[in-house]
């Protein structure tokens, strides 16, 4: 019987210093920015390295060695291992201790402008103005067949109208490619992207960043909104419920109040004008004309400056939950 043994594969000493080079980068900053570099040439790359020079620390590898390397010591690094799903493409690393928003404006701020070549997907909309053009009368069949009219004046080709050439997300033809050259435009512009961050364990989609505060509110003001409702209709009392409750208590109070005829200082005026049948008619006539007199003034508002002041509205912009429960501090029961 032949005994075969086999010979463990050596590991390249490439591969072996590209790990310890990640390993020490992970340990040193604990905030990381995945790069995508599709249509990025290495002079764009070189201005971008520089232009984070003394801030972060770029670093490409393949992502199947990432991978490794994150498995390999997921034990030593257990949050980075959330990276390891979303390591496919043309991806690097941005490692920084420093502000992620700054160092993410800047990468994303570093644009190159492009030609449109054959096959390539169009990143935005590409149009030609009308007007000259600068080529000669002998390429008027060639913009006939890209189905441009065009005409000649003082011996050069000019677009008589707006012409759209390439959608956003189309592919580009050869002779829309083959035009463009002629016209000297580089209509496409390619810039690093950021999809993702990881921050002190916290791995999150690049766009949170991008949030402002405002619709950090909205966010928080409609997570208050779902608590309410789901605390009402389970009767489970919560922060969130107990004004809505207090309130919905007050108005079945009221109601029963005026419905027996049995006052408190919030129905007195109510009931005394429902026993008072003349009272109650010069109430709604008071009522009426105090509203058509508003209306009144509202047109005339409209009509000598354009519109209503937004200073009118009583609720604050910065107040969620809709202003105060029961009124102000002033009304008057």
């Amino acid at each position: 019987m032949t005994n075969i043994t086999t010979e463990r594969r050596k590991i390249p000493a490439k591969k072996l210093a590209y790990q310890e080079r990640f390993l020490s980068l992970m340990k040193e900053y604990k905030k990381i920015l995945l790069i995508g570099a599709d249509n990025v040439g290495s002079s764009h790359f070189q201005s971008v390295r520089a232009s984070l020079r003394g801030e972060a620390i770029i670093l490409m590898g393949k992502n199947t060695i990432v991978r490794k390397i994150l498995h390999q010591n997921q034990k030593e690094f257990p949050d980075h291992a959330q990276m390891i799903p979303k390591l496919s493409g043309n991806l690097g690393f941005v490692f920084t201790n420093g502000d992620i928003q700054a160092i993410r404006r800047k990468i994303l701020d570093n644009k190159v402008g492009a030609p449109a070549r054959v096959g390539a997907i169009a990143p935005c909309d590409v149009s030609i103005s009308p007007g000259a053009t600068g080529l000669g009368p002998e390429l008027t069949s060639f913009m006939q067949a890209c189905f441009i009219s065009t005409m000649i004046v003082r011996g050069q080709i000019e677009v008589k109208h707006k012409v759209d050439l390439i959608k956003k997300g189309e592919k580009v033809s050869p002779s829309h490619a083959a035009l463009l050259t002629k016209l000297k435009m580089s209509p496409f512009s390619y810039n690093l992207t950021v999809p993702y961050i990881f921050d002190n364990g916290a791995f999150f989609d690049a766009d949170v960043l991008d949030l402002s505060e405002q619709d950090l509110l909205r966010s928080f003001s409609e997570g208050i909104r779902n608590v309410a409702c789901i605390s009402l209709a389970t009767n489970y009392p919560t922060l969130a419920s107990v004004p809505h409750s207090i309130c919905n208590a007050h108005n079945t109070i009221f109601s029963i109040s005026v419905a027996c005829s049995h006052p408190y200082h919030a129905t007195k005026k109510i009931i005394r004008l429902l026993d008072d049948p003349e009272a109650l008619q010069e109430a709604i006539a008071a009522a009426s004309a105090a509203e058509a007199a508003e209306a009144a003034a509202v047109v005339a508002v409209d009509d000598g400056e354009g519109g209503v002041d937004d200073d009118c509205c009583d609720c604050p912009e910065d107040d969620i939950f809709g202003g105060p429960l029961f009124g102000s501090d002033e009304d008057d029961y």
